[in-house]
Formats: structure tokens, C-alpha cells, sequence
């Protein structure tokens, strides 16, 4: 599947939308596979600079910190991942089936597009899991959600939440329970290859383990 996606990000995220340049995409290009090979905490806007060929300031012109990057790159990743479970759902009509895709996208790597001006989503699926965690699990949360920042966000949690409602229609917690399969999912895959006493991965099963340990968890909550 091959196809460039382009997706409006909220505004109070950023000082200047990065879209609306050449420099604003590359450095959010730049910063992806920066944030990926360092980690978030070793980040920085000198280091984002340097990669782009260009200031500091320049970047400030865009974000207010390192922080707001982060929350754009992520959100970006949210829409996208909605849209592959709409577009992936949209001809099927077995309900087990729909979950079984969900869990897929959830736990397999997705596809990198040949598209020089696309996003590496290989790397932002690996940032997603390691550090997504660190955008809502602040002190500031409450202020920062006021301006609904993280609205992608429950919207791939809502429309996960519709998908198991069709499947059982009694359950009671559904938006909860897509929460905690994204959230299990990432906690998964990062244990398996960083921490794997923390999982019951072994050598032989590690490429699906997450999926096949997702989806038992679903469906015996379900069923």
C-alpha cells in the first residue's frame, strides 16, 4: 500500500506550521530520526539544527520546545494510524475479523514508504512505543489537554472502542479496553526486546509474540 498522507495538525501545537516549508518538513524528517537514534532525553534543538544546516532559532520559530516536536510527531503518527484502520476496515464486514486487523496495526511494523518526502514511519512506530508515554505523563497534562492536543489520540481510542462495541455489544467498557490494547501493545514490544523477563517472549515466537499475546487477551475478554 503505497500513499502519501497529508493531515491537519492542531495549530496550538506549533508556532508555525511545519508543512508550510520546505525547512519545516525537513526538520521534522530530521527530528525523527534524530529522537529514534538518540532517544527523547539526549534530543536537543542544537543537535536538530546542526542536521538541518541551520539555527536554533530557526526551530524555535516553528516550536516552543522540544516537547511541542514531540507532540506534533506524535499526533501525525495518531492520525495515520486511524486512517490505516479505516482504510483497512472499510470492506470488511466479519466483526472478529475487524478486531484481528486492529491488533495487527497495533503490533506489526508498518510499512516504509519509497516517497523521499514521506515520513519514516518505521522509525516514528519505534518512537511511538518508547516514548509516546512522555507527551501526557506530565505534570502540565490538564493545561496542555485543555487545548485538546491529544484529540487524535482518543479519536483512534473512539473508533477502536465502535469496533469492539460491534463485536460485543454488552461489554461495558470498551473505550477503556482500546486504551489499554494500545498501551499493552507498546509495553509489550518494548519489553520483548529490552526487557524480556518482564514478558513471556522467547527466541522463537518474538516476531508475533505481541500480536498472538494481544489478541488472546481481547478476545477471552470478550467472548
Amino acid at each position: 500500500m503505497e500513499f502519501q498522507v497529508k493531515f491537519d495538525i492542531n495549530e496550538k501545537i506549533f508556532l508555525r506550521n511545519p508543512e508550510s516549508s520546505e525547512v519545516g518538513r525537513l526538520m521534522v524528517k530530521k527530528a525523527i530520526d534524530l529522537i529514534y537514534e538518540l532517544g527523547f532525553e539526549q534530543f536537543t534543538f542544537k543537535k536538530l539544527s546542526i542536521e538541518i544546516n541551520s539555527t536554533e532559532a530557526t526551530i524555535y520559530r516553528y516550536f516552543e520546545n522540544k516537547h511541542r516536536l514531540l507532540l506534533y510527531i506524535l499526533n501525525w503518527y495518531w492520525s495515520y494510524m486511524e486512517f490505516l484502520v479505516m482504510f483497512k476496515l472499510e470492506n470488511v464486514t466479519d466483526k472478529k475479523e475487524r478486531l484481528k486487523i486492529i491488533v495487527n496495526l497495533l503490533t506489526q511494523e508498518p510499512t516504509e514508504s519509497t516517497n523521499q518526502f514521506d515520513y519514516n514511519k518505521k522509525l516514528l512506530n519505534q518512537i511511538v512505543i518508547a516514548e509516546s508515554s512522555k507527551v501526557y505523563l506530565v505534570k502540565e497534562v490538564a493545561e496542555i489537554n485543555k487545548n485538546e492536543v491529544f484529540k487524535p489520540y482518543k479519536d483512534l481510542c473512539g473508533k477502536i472502542a465502535e469496533v469492539i462495541s460491534e463485536y460485543n455489544p454488552k461489554y461495558k467498557y470498551p473505550r477503556s479496553l482500546s486504551t489499554t490494547l494500545i498501551e499493552t501493545s507498546h509495553h509489550q514490544q518494548y519489553f520483548s526486546i529490552n526487557l524480556p523477563k518482564l514478558t513471556d517472549v522467547s527466541s522463537k515466537n518474538n516476531l508475533g509474540f505481541t500480536s498472538h499475546f494481544i489478541e488472546d487477551f481481547l478476545f477471552k475478554i470478550l467472548d
